[in-house]
């Protein structure tokens, strides 16, 4: 049973990070479970490129220093060539209505006079990063769970069409 887990460097780590999930990812994760600094999330809002190069960094150095093993963390944006293709083909898999309808999207989206439209397409971004690793399960909070339920649904249309290609995942609440 593969797990996939991801934390966005928005910021300096900080203490709720750790506790919250990079502590029980140490402790907790198996042999197969695999861990990913998701910097390509977080180019959803403004940002500066030098910094999220430095905080990726951080990130990933804390991921490892609090226990994780080398082999289970990787960057997203290390995957740029594999994830942006399988992206596209999600994408292209995707209804506008069905990427729209993400609670997230509609949250920080509302009263904006701007929206970058990676806010709309972060969800499909999230499925390739779940089905490109082929795993099992995705432990998410609440907040995610719909997009984990996203990932399922592209991964069966996309089956149903082109023959078993992808797992299909499910979410699981860390307890």
């Amino acid at each position: 049973m593969t797990r996939l887990s991801g934390i966005t460097p928005s910021g300096r780590v900080q203490l709720g990070n750790y506790l919250g999930a990079i502590r029980r990812w140490a402790r907790e994760g198996g042999d197969d479970d695999l861990y990913f600094v998701s910097d390509l999330h977080a180019m959803t809002n403004a940002y500066n490129p030098r910094r999220l190069r430095a905080l990726t960094r951080e990130m990933l150095a804390v991921l490892i220093g609090a226990g994780i093993t080398p082999e289970s963390v990787f960057v997203q944006s290390d995957l740029t060539r594999d994830l942006a293709a399988l992206t596209w083909v999600l994408e292209c898999t995707c209804t506008y209505g069905e990427a729209a309808r993400m609670i997230q999207f509609k949250e920080k989206s509302a009263g904006a006079r701007t929206v970058r439209l990676g806010l709309l397409t972060y969800p499909v971004l999230m499925a390739a990063d779940i089905l490109l690793q082929g795993v099992d399960e995705v432990p998410v909070g609440e907040d995610q769970a719909q997009h984990v339920e996203l990932a399922r649904s592209l991964a069966r249309r996309f089956n149903s069409n082109h023959g078993e290609v992808f797992v299909v995942p499910r979410a699981v609440t860390p307890g």
